[in-house]
């Protein structure tokens, strides 16, 4: 008898831990948001510069946390060499000369911060700004839909001709190891290059999936946060706040998985050349991809993507608010089990996208939390969206709705030192009716 009330108690635990996880968007017993990541830069000094890193780095180098670090100009790491940072190492990035980081084919970044230690990659001026410096390059050996190898020449207006090899990306190596990004962040990165752009806060360009990249997060970036051009990566517990442009792009034939990441957006904040979380396309320009070679395919779990409006409605109405996701033509995207909060509308199909049962395989959506948005799933320009709503409201695909405001929405959505962004369990309201 006594093994039998045993048993039964063991069972009713488990259903009540079970029942007690929360399974959308963002997931943790503990929120492993806390000690490594800043919401309040602009409030933070980190003090004067003590060392210079300019020109090419073509041996092993050891930045050590006794230093600040001032990058100065297009600093390459070339000739298989390893830049290693200890933990709690912190690089200035120079406003007058566009300073940026490139690590070259061959050549890796060993940047493994700690929980309490993290590496941060910062502006030098004392207000600091979105686009005050150029950002984090990494270029590899693995796979691209391109012809011929890639290359990123463009983002260094004033590269000598023979520094031009340190620009190209791309290979046939998918397992290639481009080093380590673990507890950093990147703030106010994104410089414009005249006549061409903005950085990116971290640009990952035929990267392999030996690298490992987790606990990463950018803030106030003027360009995408994450872009990423080919490669095949797996990116885990990584943050966006408050870019100026998108928080995710994958294009070129990326082979990504996004997984347990967050993107947090202000309707306040944006660019003219694309604001929303998440662009998934294959291509910029047609005649420059090998249709031959696999499209951008990307695997998103458990994501949360986040308006932090303090009128939604009003900003809405002013347009000042637009999609989460826009997937293009021949790009596959396959996301579950994720919180899309505040969006209008929550995804748009490119216009080129054709609504074929091919195309609808291979775009999908699974367990998702649509929050508050208006419009839940659309083709670019065209405002009926009766198909779409039909073939995803289905209950086969477990997807739901709700209308709650953020603060009901997520357990701590509006402390600024210490946000918890995971859904508030037990208060949530949701149906799989708009």
């Amino acid at each position: 008898m006594k093994n039998i009330i045993l048993s039964m108690c063991l069972i009713l635990f488990a259903l009540m831990t079970i029942s007690g996880q929360q399974e959308k968007g963002m997931v943790g017993i503990n929120n492993w948001l806390n000690n490594w990541t800043e919401f309040n830069t602009h409030k933070i000094d980190y003090g004067e510069a003590t060392q210079i890193i300019a020109g090419n780095i073509t041996s092993n180098i050891f930045l050590e946390k006794k230093h600040v670090y001032l990058l100065v100009g297009s600093v390459f790491v070339t000739n298989n060499a390893v830049m290693t940072i200890e933990p709690g190492t912190v690089i200035i990035g120079d406003y007058d000369s566009k300073a940026s980081l490139t690590i070259t084919r061959g050549a890796r970044l060993i940047a493994e911060g700690e929980a309490t230690d993290p590496i941060v990659f910062t502006s030098n001026r004392g207000l600091k700004r979105a686009g005050d410096w150029g950002g984090v390059i990494m270029l590899g050996d693995a796979p691209s839909n391109q012809f011929g190898e890639g290359s990123v020449a463009s983002y260094y207006p004033d590269l000598k001709p023979l520094d031009y090899i340190f620009t190209n990306f791309g290979g046939n190596d998918s397992t290639s190891n481009s080093g380590i990004l673990k507890y950093v962040r990147i703030e106010y990165a994104g410089k414009n290059i005249k006549g061409f752009g903005h950085f990116n806060g971290l640009m990952l360009a035929g990267v392999g999936n030996q690298t490992v990249l987790e606990n990463i997060m950018i803030s106030h970036s003027a360009g995408n946060s994450f872009e990423l051009l080919g490669g095949e990566v797996f990116l885990e517990k990584v943050v966006s706040f408050k870019t100026h442009e998108n928080d995710f792009e994958f294009n070129h034939g990326a082979q990504a998985h996004l997984y347990n990441s967050l993107a947090v957006r202000s309707p306040y904040v944006s660019s003219s050349d694309g604001s929303r979380c998440l662009l998934v396309k294959s291509f910029d320009k047609k005649n420059t991809n090998d249709f031959s070679k696999n499209g951008t395919s990307v695997i998103a779990q458990n994501i949360t993507f986040i308006n932090t409006s303090n009128n939604l409605k009003s900003d809405m109405e002013s347009g000042l608010i637009n999609e989460a996701i826009l997937v293009g033509e021949y790009a596959a995207l396959d996301m579950s089990k994720s919180v899309l909060s505040g969006f209008s509308p929550a995804v748009l199909l490119d216009k080129n996208v054709e609504l074929n049962q091919d195309n609808l395989e291979k775009i999908q959506f699974t367990s998702m939390y649509f929050n508050n948005c208006n419009g839940n799933i659309f083709t670019e320009n065209n405002s009926n969206n009766d198909d779409l709503e039909n073939w995803y409201g289905n209950q086969v695909f477990f997807n739901v709705y709700s209308k709650g405001d953020n603060i009901e929405t997520f357990i701590a959505s509006d402390n600024l030192k210490r946000p918890d962004f995971r859904l508030q369990i037990n208060k949530i309201l949701a149906s799989n009716d708009d």
